[in-house]
């Protein structure tokens, strides 16, 4: 009989770790969810999870990937076949407010993780979410050779952890590998995110329980793609032959402007009546153009995005209007 596979996912609970937990339990998989303790009882925190508490190979551990002893404890424990590291402060904003918060749980917390593989079992497979975010101002298409240029907090803390997982792989014979995604939404989204602000500010304003949406910066351009999506290459990633980095994308761009009139398009609701963009909510300093090349990706893994940028928009405003009006 075929042994089963056991992959543990840490930050199991955000929209990726969700969406790969689904997707790992439709191949059979053992998943370990891993959870950070807080003493308070937020079952929200269990949202997007919900539904696979009752399945008997979903589990969840709780610890912290600062914690360098717990991670050791629970991978001891459940001997992953495969580890994805998906836990992280992935605000770009909140980074400038909480720099070294950030950069423990960005930089350290994966150098614990490595660090267990290295001393505990090097067969462990080893997954590692990095982010367009560290190419900052290098001009696009980015891809996996473009330079990074981190100008955030947050960046500068995934370039460390993207380094290191290199570093680990070429020193220590670790199948340890990068997925640099680029942006990826979903209905799962956080709410403090601009894409998940922007479809719950149009089903709020439709249900006349606000009047605008304030925003930053609206003419930044991103590469806009579905979680659901994304998660299918980081478990294609760690099937591969050999480990390497790819860049994961749609190869689209559009502005924060285009995504906002997708979403009031769909609303009914007019832009220049409901939306102002505010200097008050600028960053200090704002990645202007993201654009991935996802060839090599595509090439290797035979991956491909399925979701497109209107179906995504759709998507996410569809969900936030039935969850706006089931509060009613």
């Amino acid at each position: 009989m075929k042994k089963q596979k056991v992959a543990l996912i840490t930050g199991v609970n955000g929209q990726d770790g969700s969406y790969l937990a689904d997707f790992l339990l439709s191949k059979d998989y053992r998943v370990v969810g891993l959870l950070r303790y807080t003493a308070s009882n937020d079952s929200g925190k269990l949202a997007n999870i919900q539904h696979n508490l009752s399945n008997p190979n979903f589990s969840l551990e709780t610890g912290d990937i600062t914690d360098a002893s717990a991670m050791w404890r629970i991978i001891d424990k459940q001997r992953p076949d495969e580890i994805y590291n998906l836990a992280a402060q992935s605000h770009v904003g909140e980074s400038y407010r909480s720099p070294m918060s950030t950069a423990h749980i960005d930089a350290i917390g994966p150098l614990n993780i490595l660090e267990t593989i290295r001393c505990l079992d090097k067969n462990i497979r080893f997954y590692q979410a990095s982010t367009s975010e560290m190419y900052g101002d290098t001009p696009g298409p980015q891809n996996e050779q473009a330079l990074f240029s981190p100008i955030s907090p947050y960046a500068c803390a995934k370039v460390f952890a993207h380094n290191l997982t290199a570093t680990y792989r070429k020193s220590y014979d670790i199948f340890a590998c990068s997925g640099i995604l680029f942006n990826h939404e979903s209905p799962r989204r956080g709410e403090h995110f601009v894409t998940r602000k922007i479809t719950k500010a149009a089903a709020n304003i439709l249900a006349n329980n606000q009047d605008k949406l304030e925003l930053g910066r609206i003419d930044t351009r991103r590469d806009w793609g579905f979680a659901g999506d994304y998660v299918e290459a980081m478990w294609l990633m760690l099937q591969n032959k050999e480990p390497t980095d790819y860049v994961i994308g749609t190869g689209e761009t559009h502005t924060v402007k285009e995504f906002v009139e997708e979403v009031f398009s769909l609303a009914g609701l007019d832009i220049n009546t409901h939306m102002v963009s505010t200097e008050t909510l600028y960053r200090p300093h704002d990645v202007a153009f993201l654009l991935a090349d996802p060839t090599k990706a595509e090439t290797d893994l035979g991956w491909k995005r399925k979701v497109g940028f209107k179906q995504l928009a759709k998507m996410m405003f569809e969900n936030d209007t039935v969850l706006i009006k089931g509060k009613k």
